[in-house]
């Protein structure tokens, strides 16, 4: 008896040590599971548990708003830009391009086949650059810096070549001349005698190509009228004339490199201009605002979402000694909020690069279009992640997540087969079909086949004059329609309707449990608040409490 009272109290402070470690244990899981089932939580359920209001949704719906409108903005000025730049293209070929009927040949514009077109041709571009300003339609002028009208010819050093008995004795190296017109040279005396020079006299079984290189300004006054400032632009013009092929066919190219630069001293009268830019400046600073705050407000989930995923882990491998599968580990990477802060870099640097463009400060439209464009894309994709919380639309999701690693699987193996007919069909075909002259024509000719575009055209096309290559291209074509299009192609859709009927299935037996899902099992509705609540946003769309328990949604 003096035993048991002996140690008694020892054995109470043993038991009550113990409890207090358990009670301890109990609470930290508790807490954790709260933790857990409040991150899964959409907008509206952490609304009714805890009264957070939803910024990210809210922001969110702002900034697509924003975006678009900033958007459309920029693609209209854009649009004016491209049109100005694609007519004035277009009216320098039918002024310097002899005979030019208004048509590309092909990659070309058009093409010669006399000598004597050869001569009249290079002439006419100029004397129709010497009279450019009493002739042209446009707002155009001649740069001043020193530039003009530069010929250059590229020709073999001297030979001999006798085709008809086959002779011909020829240095392989080649030499380039070149001569310089300036502007107000060509109405003089000297601009004559370099005309009438050796220089003009063309050997053309050594002549390789004749390029005539020049640069011309002009105002787009048609940016007026959209009330904004004008454009002043530098067009570097480029005549080529190609007899690389020494075939009796001379190609003409003409290439035409535009920059737009800051008109250096413009005033304009009776217009509102400057008052509608600094408003388009200032509402580009809140679309800037607007992503960098969705930034920062998605960085800080992510953050905090580590650190979750981290305490769970830490606590699943103190608790059962084992660790939390890759599976319940991605379940706390939102890759939306990836997409979001992506989609906020991009417009952050596009509409920097948009309110240097309006300051006429900069002119890469090119890189703003791509960054605007995609980061557009982007947000707009980012909405399916709010109708993903209701079941019905979670379908798409839920499908492209399952079908995916199935789908870039077979997409490998059957890139190999058309790997392998690109290669054949342009090294059998390509000298008798226009469609398979190079790997990224035969390509892209392969991949409108498998979409039943333009098939009998390709099959026509063919050229017959040789038996053998000409039925070989009915056995490549046949076997490569029949091979992609009923049996890859269907395969390619089986798979994604394999992984759509194994997502309804799940959504009426359940999804696989795993030890996240597990975890959070016997945690019921902790955190949710029983009172009806009511709060001013669309989030406070109630869902039904059957589809809680389906999958928990990242």
């Amino acid at each position: 008896m003096e035993i048991s009272l002996k140690y008694l109290p020892g054995g109470r402070a043993a038991a009550t040590g113990n409890m207090m470690a358990q009670s301890d244990s109990d609470l930290k899981e508790t807490a954790l599971k709260e933790d857990l089932k409040f991150y899964f939580m959409n907008p509206c359920e952490k609304y009714r548990a805890r009264h957070q209001i939803p910024w990210k949704l809210a922001l969110q719906i702002l900034k697509i708003l924003m975006v678009t409108t900033q958007l459309i903005f920029f693609g209209l000025s854009n649009q004016l830009v491209v049109s100005f730049k694609e007519e004035n293209t277009v009216a320098f070929k039918h002024l310097f391009l002899k005979g030019y009927s208004g048509v590309d040949e092909d990659d070309y514009s058009c093409s010669i086949y006399t000598q004597q077109d050869a001569y009249d041709s290079i002439f006419y571009v100029i004397n129709q650059y010497k009279q450019l300003k009493n002739i042209s339609l446009g707002t155009l002028g001649y740069e001043h810096e020193g530039s003009g009208l530069k010929i250059c010819k590229q020709q073999y050093k001297k030979g001999t070549m006798l085709p008809s008995n086959g002779t011909l004795n020829i240095d392989v190296f080649t030499e380039t001349e070149c001569i310089f017109f300036k502007p107000q040279e060509l109405a003089d005396k000297k601009a004559e005698l370099k005309l009438n020079s050796s220089f003009f006299d063309l050997e053309f079984y050594r002549l390789i190509q004749i390029e005539i290189s020049f640069k011309l300004k002009g105002i787009a006054l048609q940016t007026i009228h959209a009330r904004e400032m004008p454009d002043c632009y530098a067009f570097q013009n480029t005549i080529t004339f190609n007899n690389r092929a020494h075939s009796g066919k001379i190609k003409i190219y003409f290439d035409s490199d535009t920059d737009i630069q800051e008109c250096k001293d413009w005033h304009v009268f009776g217009s509102v201009l400057q008052k509608n830019t600094q408003y388009i400046l200032v509402f580009d600073g809140f679309v800037i605002l607007s992503c960098l705050a969705s930034l920062i407000l998605c960085t800080r989930s992510i953050v905090l979402a580590l650190r979750l995923q981290k305490r769970f882990v830490n606590y699943f491998l103190e608790k059962y000694k084992r660790h939390v599968c890759h599976t319940d580990r991605l379940e706390f990477i939102n890759g939306w909020y990836v997409l979001v802060i992506i989609s906020d870099v991009m417009t952050i640097i596009g509409s920097i690069l948009k309110m240097e463009i309006k300051a006429k400060n900069l002119t890469s439209y090119d890189v703003c279009s791509i960054l605007l464009g995609t980061s557009t894309l982007f947000v707009w994709v980012g909405v399916i992640r709010y109708l993903g919380y209701f079941q019905t639309y979670n379908v798409l999701i839920l499908t492209m997540q399952a079908s995916l690693p199935k789908v870039l699987r077979f997409c490998c193996c059957a890139g190999m087969i058309y790997l392998g007919y690109t290669f054949c069909g342009w090294i059998v075909l390509g000298p008798y079909h226009e469609k398979f002259e190079d790997l990224n024509t035969v390509a892209e000719c392969l991949f409108s086949l498998v979409n039943g575009d333009d098939m009998f055209a390709t099959f026509a096309q063919i050229q017959q004059k040789s038996m053998l290559v000409w039925v070989f291209s009915r056995l490549y074509l046949y076997s490569f329609i029949s091979l992609f299009i009923y049996m890859i192609l269907s395969l390619f859709i089986a798979l994604i309707t394999d992984s759509y009927d194994t997502i309804k299935k799940y959504q009426q037996s359940g999804f696989p449990v795993t030890d996240l899902h597990e975890f959070l099992k016997d945690q019921g509705s902790v955190g949710y608040r029983k009172e009806q609540t009511s709060m001013p946003f669309i989030c406070c769309c109630r869902r039904q409490q059957s589809d809680d328990n389906l999958i928990l949604i990242n």
